[in-house]
C-alpha cells in the first residue's frame, strides 16, 4: 500500500468514526508517538525522537481541548490534569534525553485506552439529539453535525 494510499485510509477512518473512537484513535496515535520516541532514544535518533514526543504533545493537547468540562465534572477536570502531567513529562523525556517518563506516560496513555474500549461506540438516540447540529462540508443537511474532529493528523 502506497503512502497516501494509507494516509486517504486513516483519513476516512478518522471522517467516519464515532466520537468515541476519535478518542480512541487519539490514544492509539499518542502510544504510537512515545512507543517509536523511546526506539529512537535507544537508537541515538535526537531528531526522531523530538519528532514523535512532540506529536504526542500534540494529541494531548488535543485530548486537553476536547474536553467538556461543564458535563465532565470532576472526571473532566482529573483528566485534564493528567493530561497536563504526561505533556510535562514528555518535556522532561525530550529535554533530559530520557527514557523512564516515555515509559510512564506510555503505561497511562494505554491504561486511558484500555477505558475507552469498554465504551460502545454507539451512543443512546436520546445522546444523540442533544448535540447541536453543525452542517459538514459535504453534507449540508440539518440533522448532520460534527461532534469532534482532531485537527492532529495521526500518520508519522
Amino acid at each position: 500500500m502506497s503512502l497516501a494510499a494509507y494516509q486517504n485510509s486513516q483519513d476516512l477512518n478518522v471522517l467516519s468514526a464515532s466520537p468515541v473512537e476519535l478518542v480512541r484513535l487519539l490514544y492509539r496515535g499518542a502510544i504510537g508517538a512515545v512507543r517509536t520516541a523511546r526506539e529512537n532514544l535507544e537508537q541515538g535518533d535526537i531528531r526522531g525522537r523530538s519528532r514523535q514526543i512532540t506529536k504526542a504533545c500534540s494529541i494531548i493537547e488535543e485530548l486537553t481541548v476536547s474536553l467538556d468540562k461543564g458535563r465532565g465534572g470532576k472526571v473532566a477536570a482529573d483528566l485534564a490534569e493528567l493530561y497536563v502531567y504526561m505533556h510535562r513529562r514528555l518535556i522532561e523525556a525530550n529535554i533530559e534525553q530520557i527514557g523512564g517518563p516515555l515509559v510512564e506516560v506510555e503505561k497511562l496513555l494505554q491504561t486511558l485506552l484500555e477505558a475507552w474500549q469498554q465504551i460502545p461506540d454507539e451512543q443512546p438516540q436520546a445522546v444523540r439529539e442533544e448535540r447541536p447540529s453543525v452542517p459538514t462540508p459535504g453534507n449540508r443537511g440539518e440533522d448532520d453535525y460534527v461532534a469532534f474532529r482532531p485537527s492532529v493528523h495521526l500518520s508519522a
